[in-house]
């Protein structure tokens, strides 16, 4: 129903027939009284007598659909005839259609779903039916200068809302040349009639300086007057102009209580606001529960804002736990709603699976969604998904287009990435120039890993005293700067990594320093230089610290290093439980001599219940990874059938993989077996009770 439908019906009240026909005319009171067919029979005649009117009346029937099919142009043909005969209401809700214009619509009881089901139905015919119940169709088309025209007619006639509607046009140049002063008289013209909506317009004029000067105690003045007569908006504008002191003195209090007010009315932006302030407990007492429930509903009004807030309040938890779940679900509405920050951590939420359940596909897909919205580390993530086909199936090409989208973000590590896929050729047509010109990018925006990245290019590349000089530098200021892997290249350096004299006590501090940062490999190098007696700092002790917090930290090789400590008791008490512990550890990552010595202890019983067959088992994969012992062991045990299904050719076979490698022992074996394949007996100890149990700078 529209504002003036409502207007006019509200002093229409039930009454006896006798007293409505004589009050208000046979046609009324057959309104009144619902007979809306006999209405429109005495209105129809009353127009063929030129009566504006009930030309009016008619067109109302049909807006509001009562007693005759809902039809919005059939409502504009009679509000025309009335306009044109200047009945002022007619020529405002004429205006009105023409402004806004009507699209058919489908749904229930919908004209334009009759009209695709009747066509279905009817064929041919259906257009001749579709005429005789929608005359005049079933959409209206927007005509901007005719709805100017007849708002400016029911203006000039007197009426509030089309004096405020018409400053409306002026003042955005619709239907007319933009024009602030006309507007201006037109809101003033209205608020002379106490229109709430007029004032509220004057104190956006005046609070936006729309062809006047910004003028803050106007504006609260104007927004005063229509917020004391219940206006939302102007009692949300008086909010924050008193929340800011902006026209008037800084009012915590009042400023909440203008929010609450409007608040009261469902409005999301007051919701959201009164939300805010309930969370800080500015103006109004900290409430987390009430602020929760204004922000839930203004966000199912689908505020944005709001969405994002109440986003935040579960990711954070304010004061009390965050649910990581009830995040996620509002992130990913305000990610739906366009919001870029949004769809990148709805993306990181899926990747991580915080919040939701891990899913790859749809962390690329909004991780993509956020890159096409211009953001740099969404790009550079959803990179890194088409460099590895991860949750998209694995394309270079779209890899580099991404991290290019991201470089020219100015993302460094992106830069770094195409530094190393150009420098590589992985994926792309090598190209020293193109990596040299990235990583020199990525180094030049200061990052300490692109310093990093760009100075073992240049090594790489071309390792003359000056690009050592130069790269010495960059590491040098990556370090300093906190970045570990620059101190512990710059260890490597001092190491003779890449060419000239090893200096170890030089390269000590270097280590030192990306191992307390808690750099792995760094704790490695470092135990390694105090298990060095030639170092200058050998430290036993030292040695045996660093290379457990390497080993715990997952390092093979200091996993390794660690078992053949303890079981010599170089640096710690001699332990074989511990020892065959940390083999165990090294050869679950695949360390091939961790893998022969574990199964050594396993099939002797040393530190650990012996168990042949298990031992068996690891000097298969030892063999199996090239390792000459283990195959002339697991040879041994082939032949023999000691922990697994005897098998002489098999053996023979593993023999021979090890003797190629010149194994002594596999050679002998070989030779000493008859030409009935049998073993001749050789009594030597193969690598004795402990083989390789020694400490070792090669792991």
């Amino acid at each position: 129903m529209t504002v003036l439908t409502r207007s006019l019906l509200q002093w229409l009240r039930p009454a006896s027939r006798g007293s409505d026909e004589k009050r208000l005319g046979p046609a009324e009171a057959a309104f009144e009284r619902g007979h809306y067919l006999e209405a429109l029979k005495l209105w129809k005649r009353a127009s063929q007598n030129g009566d504006a009117e009930a030309d009016y009346r008619i067109g109302m029937l049909y807006a509001e659909n009562r007693g005759v099919a809902g039809s919005i142009p059939d409502a504009a043909v009679w509000y025309d005839r009335a306009a044109q005969r200047g009945h002022v209401e007619a020529q405002y809700q004429l205006g009105l259609i023409y402004l806004y214009g009507v699209n058919a619509s489908l749904g229930p009881s919908r004209p334009e779903t009759w009209r695709q089901s009747s066509a279905a139905r009817l064929g041919d015919s259906a257009s001749d039916v579709h005429h005789l119940i929608f005359p005049h169709g079933i959409s209206f088309a927007k005509d901007i200068c005719a709805a100017f025209r007849w708002i400016s007619a029911a203006a000039g006639s007197g009426k509030a809302d089309a004096q405020t509607i018409l400053g409306n046009l002026y003042s955005e140049g619709q239907g007319c040349t933009k024009d602030f002063a006309a507007a201006l008289r037109w809101y003033l013209a209205a608020a002379d009639q106490n229109f709430a909506p007029a004032e509220f317009a004057l104190g956006d004029v005046y609070y936006q300086g729309r062809g006047v000067l910004v003028d803050f105690a106007q504006a609260t003045i104007w927004y005063g007057k229509a917020a004391a007569q219940g206006h939302v908006r102007a009692q949300i504008g008086l909010a924050f102009m008193t929340l800011k002191g902006m026209g008037l003195p800084e009012n915590p209090t009042e400023g909440a209580r203008l929010f609450q007010s409007a608040a009261t009315h469902d409005d999301p932006i007051a919701l959201y606001n009164i939300g805010l302030l309930r969370l800080s407990g500015k103006g109004v007492a900290k409430d987390l529960d009430r602020a929760e429930t204004a922000l839930r509903k203004a966000a199912r009004k689908d505020y944005l804002p709001a969405i994002q807030a109440l986003a935040e309040f579960y990711s954070s938890g304010a004061d009390a736990e965050p649910d990581l779940r009830e995040a996620a679900i509002w992130y990913e509405k305000a990610a739906e709603r366009g919001d870029v920050q949004a769809q990148f951590f709805v993306g990181r939420f899926y990747a991580t699976g915080v919040g939701v359940s891990p899913n790859t596909r749809q962390a690329a897909k909004w991780f993509e969604r956020a890159a096409e919205n211009g953001h740099a580390t969404a790009a550079f993530n959803v990179a890194i998904f088409y460099l590895n086909g991860s949750g998209v199936q694995r394309n270079v090409e779209a890899a580099i287009k991404w991290f290019e989208r991201a470089a020219d973000g100015g993302m460094s590590a992106a830069q770094v990435q195409l530094g190393k896929l150009y420098s590589t050729g992985a994926g792309v047509p090598k190209d020293q120039e193109m990596a040299s010109e990235w990583l020199s990018r990525a180094a030049g925006s200061g990052d300490p890993d692109a310093k990093t990245a760009y100075a073992l290019f240049m090594i790489h590349q071309n390792a003359s005293d000056d690009n050592v000089a130069r790269a010495h530098s960059l590491l040098a200021e990556a370090a300093e700067a906190g970045h570990p892997p620059a101190a512990f290249q710059l260890g490597a350096l001092k190491m003779g990594k890449f060419g000239g004299i090893a200096d170890k006590l030089g390269a000590t501090p270097w280590f030192t320093r990306a191992a307390d940062a808690g750099h792995v490999e760094a704790q490695y190098m470092l135990a390694l230089l105090h298990l060095d007696s030639t170092s200058g700092v050998g430290n036993a002790r030292a040695a045996s610290s660093w290379m457990t917090k390497a080993a715990r930290a997952g390092h093979a090789p200091a996993q390794f290093q660690l078992a053949v400590m303890y079981c010599t008791g170089y640096g710690v008490g001699l332990d074989l439980a511990e020892g065959v512990n940390w083999y165990e550890a090294a050869a679950e990552q695949g360390h091939k001599i961790a893998q022969y010595n574990f199964a050594v202890m396993l099939r002797s019983g040393q530190g650990r219940a012996a168990d042949v067959t298990k031992a068996t088992e690891w000097f298969q994969r030892a063999a199996e990874r090239g390792m000459a012992e283990a195959q002339v062991a697991l040879g041994d045990a082939l032949m023999s059938g000691r922990g697994t299904a005897q098998d002489r050719e098999a053996a023979v076979n593993w023999y021979r993989y090890a003797a190629r490698q010149r194994n002594e022992g596999a050679v002998r074996r070989l030779q000493s077996i008859g030409g009935d394949g049998a073993l001749t007996p050789y009594t030597e100890t193969l690598c004795g009770t402990m083989p390789n149990a020694r400490v070792s700078n090669n792991g």
